[in-house]
């Protein structure tokens, strides 16, 4: 069943394309639905009825599980192919208002006879499965509550009376202390997560009225812009309740065909939304928050208000929290913000405030840098990180890298470092500075000290560095091979430091036998071995380790044997075969999809000539 209510409501699903269940057939109305699943768009054509348990189609399907692309086969004419890369981000579903809403409510209650509750449970299944969008949409039963007693919608109306009272600017020391408090209470309603009040407050006006009042607030209240961004990150953070959406699609889709045949209801089974599908969405779901705060010229007046705030700490990281949350997912955005110089603003601020840690600032330039706006087919962060290298990011970030594990940013200061290496020009410019010493004395402190944070995050950062062939020697020359070595001894239990170590390895040894030479010997063989051996759920590692392999034996047939016989129990050489690597590879290779090509190629290189079984 679609829903409890298809006997007066015949499933409407995407785009007003309605099926009739009619006795044992299933008709199709035009045009033909289409379902926006998980960033993949089925087009769907029943040419004619089909009964139910005597299924016919007009063409093949063919449903790939990773959930990439569905194909429908036929004639060349007919046969129709989309990719999540080629379709771009989920297109906006339908939604639908808040007087609609409850009017539907309040009709299963006068014409159906429901219970209050039921009627609001029925409304909400029903339009849920028809692909509705009812993020922002206040649900309460009737007779209980109403949208009025919804604490947003209260907030919203105090402050919008308080907005209009106001010409300018608030004045009155009375109303600016009321006005704090509301966008206190805003910013912690809406930070509740699984909540929905951030969308409630988008669909009710709320981030055009917090600009607003900011604006307002401007040059008379300190707190209360601190306050007002506070509000606006958590606006722009909070309003992710459409992921629901691409849920319930996924909902409807798999109702309709089991109504089908079970045959399709079992491939269905088999699509599941993993979590770099949620990743995916995450990153797009909040463009139209974000939309909303370009139109409404929040980049130029937070820009404005920083520029006039340099020197209050808590106005700054305020400021670069909603400039982080801003630019997420939406390159219009980051380009506005460019274009207002806020690179420019940054180097400044972190060369004046370095030691003041604003956190907020590392999150805006790894946001500004990072290309997840799945809208646009080129992205200009590349060109935006070359702006902030030319300016002098490097040495500001390099400086705070030089203060070790005292410095409560070295995290951040050292995953934006990463961010601003795009090339390998960038790369030498940060060893130039310092940054390979910087980075390797974090690795050795963090193994001292036990900070498996640091440890991740250093590593990192040096694998992206040692991406230059004159980095790599430099790292090699400064014993770096021999402390990530040790790193991982210390962290032995932590798959995701070792992890981190064997992207290091790998890319140190990439087109360099020497360096892989010189990892074997280290014991690059043996960490692949027991790391592999220790943490065989651990699917990330056991791939990287699966690449290091390869990388290790790739220009050293020599590593071969090393490689395949690395076992030292007791330090005794075992050198059984089947006791050494090919098993652990093959291992990771069918029980984990995401490191069967690793595995293959590592198996390749390593001489074997069954390695694609």
């Amino acid at each position: 069943m679609i829903g409890s209510t298809t006997s007066r409501m015949f499933g409407q699903l995407s785009g007003g394309t309605y099926f009739q269940r009619k006795h044992s057939e299933m008709v199709k109305s035009d045009p033909a639905p289409q379902f926006d699943l998980l960033n993949s768009r089925f087009d769907i054509d029943l040419v004619k009825p089909l009964e139910l348990k005597k299924v016919t189609f007009s063409s093949n399907f063919k449903f790939d599980t990773s959930l990439s692309s569905v194909v429908f086969f036929g004639s060349p004419a007919e046969q129709k192919t989309a990719t999540a890369a080629e379709m771009g981000p989920p297109k906006s579903g339908r939604s639908i208002s808040q007087q609609a809403f409850d009017e539907m409510v309040k009709e299963n209650i006068d014409d159906l006879g429901m219970d209050p509750s039921d009627a609001l449970q029925d409304a909400i299944e029903t339009l849920t499965l028809q692909g509705v969008d009812l993020s922002g949409i206040v649900t309460c039963v009737p007779g209980e509550g109403s949208v009025k007693d919804n604490p947003v919608i209260q907030s919203l109306d105090r402050l919008k009376q308080l907005n209009s009272d106001s010409t300018d600017r608030i004045g009155d020391q009375n109303d600016v202390d009321e006005v704090i408090v509301l966008l206190d209470k805003l910013a912690d309603l809406c930070s509740i997560e699984g909540s929905g009040n951030a969308a409630i407050a988008m669909k009710n006006g709320g981030l055009e009225l917090v600009c607003s009042v900011c604006l307002k607030l401007r040059g008379g209240s300190d707190r209360g812009l601190v306050s007002a961004f506070e509000a606006i990150a958590s606006l722009l953070h909070g309003h992710v309740d459409s992921v629901d959406r691409n849920i319930a699609v996924a909902v409807i889709l798999r109702s309709f065909v089991s109504e089908l045949c079970n045959l399709m209801l079992a491939v269905l089974n088999s699509l599941v939304l993993t979590q770099s599908k949620r990743h995916y969405i995450g990153n797009t779901i909040n463009v139209q928050s974000s939309e909303t705060f370009q139109k409404n010229g929040g980049p130029k007046m937070v820009m404005g208000i920083l520029n006039d705030g340099t020197q209050n700490l808590k106005i700054l990281n305020g400021g670069f929290s909603v400039v982080a949350a801003a630019a997420t997912g939406n390159e219009i955005v980051k380009e506005s913000f460019m274009d207002l110089k806020i690179d420019e603003l940054m180097i400044q601020i972190l060369r004046t405030h370095g030691k003041g840690c604003i956190h907020s600032i590392y999150d805006a330039i790894q946001a500004l840098l990072t290309p997840d706006d799945n809208r646009v087919v080129a992205s200009q962060v590349y060109g935006y990180a070359r702006r902030f290298a030319k300016i002098g990011i490097a040495e500001a970030l390099v400086d705070l890298l030089k203060e070790g594990l005292s410095s409560p940013c070295l995290v951040s200061a050292t995953m934006t470092l990463k961010a601003v290496a795009v090339n390998d020009e960038i790369c030498r410019s940060i060893a130039a500075s310092g940054g390979v010493d910087a980075v390797l004395r974090c690795i050795g402190d963090s193994g001292e000290q036990g900070n498996k944070i640091v440890a991740r995050a250093a590593c990192s950062l040096l694998s992206k560095l040692a991406g230059s062939d004159t980095n790599k020697s430099a790292i090699i020359e400064k014993g770096g091979m021999d402390r990530i070595i040790k790193l991982s001894a210390r962290f032995f239990d932590d798959p995701s430091v070792l992890q981190e170590v064997m992207s290091v390895i790998c890319v140190l040894s990439l087109r360099s036998p020497d360096n892989a030479t010189r990892a074997i010997e280290a014991g690059a063989g043996d960490l692949a071995i027991q790391a592999m051996q220790r943490h065989p759920g651990a699917h990330q590692m056991q791939k990287s380790a699966c690449m290091m392999i390869r990388n290790l034996v790739a220009r050293n047939p020599e590593n071969r044997q090393d490689c395949l016989c690395m076992i030292r129990p007791h330090s005794l050489l075992t050198l059984l075969l089947n006791n050494g690597i090919e098993k652990i590879i093959r291992k990771a290779k069918e029980n984990h999809t995401s490191c069967k090509d690793a595995a293959t190629d590592a198996l390749r290189d390593l001489g074997l000539d069954n390695y694609n079984l």
